[in-house]
């Protein structure tokens, strides 16, 4: 009754507090996390290590260090709120001197950032993080992070899809063979990341007049950075002039070749582009990066794409432990974070544009009567559910209208009602109903609340079934 007195603006607004509620709670999250389970049994193992000293988040995430939430504790401490889970991860390493390790984290991150739910872009919200800690053989632990993006965004079936490559070196080295000064690398990095959102002229503009670039630097940074493709690429650069003369860019083609040589044998490459474009704007990336962006909707009755950025990213750091061990000793690193609100964000909008309806509760069935008088049956079964661990609820009514109990169920989502009428008193049967059908079939008292288990099992298989009828 309050729904449909807030009117359809209030609606549409609990509808989305649902999603989101039912979208971040640890159910959908297990359920989002069985599309990794493959990964989890092969020697990725949970860790987390929310408030960190300032001085361990500043100097790591270059112009988006603006972003950290800046806090003050009683006893005068500065702190500061976790931008992400990759340094906490480093600084964990170091403290405890972990040298070899597979681990993923679910968290919240937070950024002092301009909210614009429709894109995805909050000021808290979860990641999930997956990296691999230790010396190991070239590219091998990284080609495993690429197929652990691809098989996660295949699984979810969210459209298509494309994975960008760069490798920080090969950027480093187009700077330097431009003559941009090596002290000026990192702050051109942080331009070039802007290309995905603004223009070459735009970027060509912020690196002459905001970075000091000389033109005729930036023109050249230009004729490298707008390039992308796959190993015909990486073959053509290496017997670039200026390029194959500078150390860096060919150890990064170098392991960017032996790089696509895996992920063709992973069976991916479909999927990976290696883009020079692409810049990832945090300071401690020192080798390969990566992004996982959706390039259109998959559904053709939906008109606009979705537009929420990247839903993956991440890269190798291998200087980064070396600056929280105090005798630098530094650890191999790389990995990827998945952002979980992201992918929820274009789930959210591809079923609203589907006409199809969210569900507002996570109640699995209503306990509902048909007749008059029946206040006690609905309470004595609802109990027993309740003691099975099934997720039940009534109206607050002593004798509601079965249609307004049938009608609340399609308003919510509930996708099964449980009736119980004098005949079914008489029978010792409940009547079982299936919301979205209309399918009636009468079960057994004592067997009800496994018959609800069966009938609602495949939805903790599927996190956009739990989330829609």
């Amino acid at each position: 009754e309050q729904k449909q007195s807030s009117g359809e603006a209030g609606n549409e607004g609990i509808q989305r507090l649902f999603f989101l509620q039912v979208a971040l709670s640890p159910p959908v999250i297990c359920g989002f996390l069985s599309s990794y389970q493959p990964r989890l049994g092969m020697g990725f193992r949970p860790n987390g290590c929310l408030a960190s000293p300032q001085e361990t988040l500043m100097g790591k995430y270059g112009d988006n260090s603006k972003l950290i939430y800046e806090l003050q504790d009683q006893g005068g401490e500065l702190l500061a709120l976790r931008y992400d889970l990759t340094v906490p991860f480093a600084r964990c390493l170091a403290m405890n001197k972990i040298t070899n390790i597979k681990r993923y984290h679910i968290a919240k991150v937070y950024r002092r950032d301009n909210p614009a739910t429709t894109r995805g872009r909050y000021r808290e919200f979860y990641q999930c993080d997956f990296d691999i800690a230790g010396q190991f053989d070239s590219m091998i632990p990284d080609a495993e992070c690429l197929k652990i993006v691809h098989e996660i965004l295949s699984d979810l079936q969210l459209g298509d899809f494309l994975i960008k490559v760069n490798d920080r070196r090969i950027l480093n080295g187009v700077f330097a063979v431009c003559g941009v000064p090596e002290s000026k690398f990192i702050t051109t990095c942080s331009t070039v990341d802007k290309l995905d959102k603004m223009p070459w002229d735009d970027v060509r503009s912020e690196m002459v007049g905001e970075k000091g670039l000389s033109p005729e630097a930036a023109d050249c940074i230009g004729e490298y950075v707008q390039l992308h493709g796959g190993l015909d690429l990486i073959e053509q650069l290496l017997q670039d002039p200026k390029l194959s003369q500078n150390k860096l860019a060919k150890e990064g083609l170098g392991d960017m070749k032996l790089l696509f040589e895996y992920l063709t044998l992973f069976g991916i490459t479909g999927k990976i582009s290696f883009d020079l474009s692409l810049a990832r704007g945090l300071d401690y990336y020192t080798g390969v990066i990566f992004e996982a962006v959706l390039l259109q909707q998959e559904n053709d009755h939906v008109e606009e794409s979705v537009s929420v950025g990247s839903v993956a990213g991440g890269g190798r750091y291998d200087g980064l432990v070396g600056m929280f061990d105090p005798k630098g000793r530094k650890v191999p690193c790389v990995g990827v974070s998945i952002g979980i609100e992201r992918i929820f964000s274009i789930m959210e909008q591809r079923v609203k544009a589907s006409g199809e309806k969210v569900r507002t509760t996570e109640t699995q069935v209503l306990v509902a009567t048909p007749q008059k008088h029946l206040l006690g049956a609905r309470l004595k079964l609802i109990s027993e559910l309740w003691d099975a661990g099934i997720k039940a609820e009534m109206l607050y009514k002593k004798d509601p209208k079965l249609l307004k109990q049938l009608q609340y169920c399609e308003d919510t989502g509930i996708p099964l009602v449980a009736i119980i009428g004098e005949q079914e008193l008489t029978d010792g049967v409940v009547k079982l109903r299936v919301v979205t059908t209309r399918e009636e079939v009468n079960i057994p008292r004592e067997k009800l609340a496994d018959e609800i288990r069966r009938r609602l099992e495949p939805c903790s298989l599927s996190v956009q079934s739990c989330l829609t009828l």
